[in-house]
């Protein structure tokens, strides 16, 4: 709960020193966390496309437009046109909410290659250091795996730690539509790692389609800065605040782009930005897992119309988290409390703390009967 009834400064302390204890001794200190710098504004490359005017065509601000005003705008163009600014302005398609899907594959495909063949030189720049050669090497694989044949990358962005989104399954004509929000992390390295698979939001995306056998679309999203280890950027919402917005506009852009509302599945510090988002995100369902807290009281206060669902297994480490919010330190009440009202989502198989989208738990069946709107 939150400690607004509280009373006594008294009290207060003690609650923060014990939240404070507890991610000290789960994770050897604050010094396992590095604060991270959130990639805030519009895509890479919005300065060029703004100052574009030679199609005369009046492209719509990155930073300011609507989704639906993207999608209206991009209704209105015939394909030689798209096509054009598929190749003039490739990172701002690929990452532009509310483009046709299609589109944006095209143009993050581009950008993929542009950024390997970038990275490859400067594995072989001598001026560089052996550490600049193994980092390029590392980033040449990375753009190669995301390149092979088959893959859907629906937004791509180099800057920082890296932010990618995949799509599983037909998400142009999905009856049922899938959206997963990771936790801690989660960067382009590691959003599809094969360590710990179901502890990736690609993993978790793919299994979910497997489970649901293609009857719903997923989308890995990794488009906000996370957490790295569970220091002070995990226990506060700082990054949540930032990521909300981005969260926001990306489901707005698959609903402007013709995808029914989706349900979203918000894994760990992933719940805080869904419940910092649950208010403006057109969602069918909200469902969180293994979650430290959305930031508030009860489902009421999320103001949202979605329906909202909450998973914990007894194995899972964060339940060892306390659920205050004090200071500006943790998330508020455990979602799967009964006071917080959410509906609850059996996990009596999953194991740990990234076990529930693994294949044969209850908690993942459950998953796909939501996804796929069997939920009576």
């Amino acid at each position: 709960m939150r400690l607004h009834s509280w009373k006594g400064r008294g009290r207060r302390t003690l609650v923060a020193a014990a939240l404070t204890t507890t991610v000290v001794a789960g994770t050897a200190g604050w010094a396992t966390g590095s604060e991270q710098s959130p990639l805030i504004g519009p895509p890479p490359g919005a300065a060029s496309w703004r100052a574009d005017h030679e199609l005369g065509l009046g492209l719509p601000d990155p930073a300011t437009a609507s989704p639906a005003r993207v999608a209206a705008f991009f209704g209105g163009l015939d394909a030689a046109q798209r096509r054009e600014l598929v190749t003039r302005h490739p990172t701002v398609v690929g990452n532009l909410d509310g483009a046709p899907v299609e589109l944006r594959y095209q143009a993050n495909i581009r950008s993929l290659k542009a950024e390997r063949d970038q990275a490859r030189a400067r594995a072989e720049d001598p001026s560089l250091t052996a550490e600049d050669h193994a980092q390029a090497r590392f980033l040449v694989t990375r753009y190669t795996e995301l390149l092979d044949p088959g893959r859907k990358i629906l937004a791509f962005d180099p800057r920082g730690r890296g932010q990618v989104a995949e799509v599983y399954g037909e998400l142009a004509d999905a009856e049922h539509v899938s959206v997963i929000v990771p936790g801690s992390d989660i960067d382009l390295s590691s959003f599809d790692r094969s360590a710990d698979p179901y502890g990736t939001p690609a993993g978790m995306a793919r299994s979910l389609y497997e489970a649901s056998g293609g009857r719903t679309a997923v989308v890995a999203w990794v488009g906000y800065t996370t957490p790295v280890g569970l220091g002070p950027d995990a226990a506060t919402g700082r990054l949540a605040e930032a990521g909300a917005p981005r969260l926001v506009r990306f489901v707005q852009g698959l609903t402007a782009s013709g995808a029914p509302r989706p349900s979203v599945f918000c894994h760990s510090y992933g719940s805080v930005v869904c419940g910092l988002s649950a208010a403006r995100l057109p969602a069918s369902d909200l469902v969180v897992l293994g979650s430290p807290g959305l930031r508030a009281d009860k489902v009421a206060e999320l103001r949202t119309s979605a329906r909202v669902w909450a998973a914990r297994d007894d194995s899972d480490w964060i339940s060892r988290v306390p659920n205050v919010e004090v200071f500006g330190l943790g998330h508020g009440t455990d979602p799967t409390d009964p006071s917080f009202g959410a509906r609850r989502v059996p996990a009596h198989r999953a194991e740990g703390h990234t076990g529930y989208f693994a294949p044969g738990t209850d908690s993942l069946r459950a998953f796909t009967r939501i996804a796929t709107g069997v939920t009576s």
